[in-house]
């Protein structure tokens, strides 16, 4: 996960060494699934799936989620894809999320991962994965507030063990549509091929387009690089995308202060999105997670206060969105009808 400001920074590989071999930049062989390992069945199939990613410990927006997906109707499913944790070192807020989030289906973030087995992770700090385009100081910052974090989660050790045993992908299909919900990308869980400025580049949307031969799925569900994006891709044959949504807990967008989730349907959805599109057959909403944001905003000050770490990276995002908007997100080949509202 991580605070971007910085949407039009061009993504370049890195060497393999040097600033990402540091904590927060670089992420265990564990961390690694591999696209092909994709190719397994589908655990489950529904007719409306939920993807929800960057909950961040953000107790109000998981009511936001959970009354959404309450009011759907039909045969449904709620991923929660990751990073469900972040913010909340409160005990009652740790553990509320916990319980509501096992309540259905979960995969592991990188934040739930170094939560549940640091040991595991060799120094990896937070286990982000930064990229060279984040700063320095917001990579200390983030191993800082996992040290936090983990003294909240030490203290419910029987939570951690469930943490430890979530997969790290969740297979879904939608009539005959594969859907694979991953956190990071298609071959790590704190990878960044799908963050937004990685598809801002034909090299990145190149690697993209690989993914999905080589994982037999028609969409990819992820989030973990904290601005979202709905990109198609012209080189793959037929309907593909991705469809990132960036935070939950969180602002996506300027002067905003609504997460986003993402739903997948064989019908449309009765409350309008953010943007969307028909996806081989399917619509792909961004839909707004309309939280109390004056309650979030006290309670997350109760528990960061000014000039705390996650205060210096995250507060003015979740009090003004970041600077990005909708018509950023949203990058959809001509063959695709989308509806945009901004």
């Amino acid at each position: 996960m991580a605070e971007q400001d910085r949407p039009g920074r061009d993504f370049h590989e890195h060497p393999g060494r040097g600033i990402y071999e540091r904590p927060g930049r670089w992420c265990p062989l564990g961390y690694r699934y591999g696209a092909s390992s994709l190719k397994a069945a589908a655990a489950f199939e529904t007719e409306t799936l939920y993807v929800v990613g960057g909950l961040y410990g953000n107790p109000f927006a998981l009511e936001s989620v959970l009354e959404a997906f309450a009011a759907e109707r039909g045969e449904k499913a709620l991923v929660f894809n990751g990073d469900f944790h972040w913010f909340d070192v409160g005990a009652a807020d740790f553990l509320r999320v916990n319980r509501a989030v096992r309540s259905h289906v979960a995969t592991r973030g990188n934040v739930e991962t170094e939560l549940a087995s640091p040991s595991a992770a060799g120094g990896c700090g937070c286990g982000c994965g930064y990229p060279e385009w984040v700063g320095d100081a917001e990579v200390e910052r983030s191993n800082r507030i996992m040290e936090r974090l983990r003294e909240t989660a030490r203290a419910v050790p029987e939570e951690l063990a469930q943490l430890a045993s979530l997969p790290m992908i969740a297979l879904a299909q939608i009539r005959g549509v594969r859907i694979a919900a991953v956190h990071g990308d298609a071959n790590s869980l704190a990878g960044w091929d799908f963050s937004q400025e990685r598809l801002a580049t034909p090299a990145g949307r190149a690697a993209a387009a690989a993914a999905f031969p080589a994982a037999g799925v028609r969409i990819f569900a992820s989030s973990h690089t904290c601005l979202p994006v709905l990109q198609s891709l012209d080189a793959l044959p037929g309907d593909c995308a991705i469809v990132n949504n960036g935070a939950a807990g969180m602002p996506n967008f300027r002067a905003t202060r609504y997460g986003l989730a993402t739903r997948i349907s064989v019908r449309p959805s009765r409350a309008p999105g953010v943007y969307g599109a028909r996806v081989a057959g399917l619509h792909i909403d961004a839909l707004p997670l309309q939280y109390d944001a004056d309650a979030w905003e006290v309670r997350f000050l109760e528990q960061w206060s000014a000039g705390s770490d996650a205060y210096v990276s995250y507060f003015n995002r979740i009090a003004e969105g970041p600077k990005y908007a909708p018509r950023q997100a949203l990058r959809l080949n001509q063959a695709l009808h989308a509806a945009v509202a901004e």
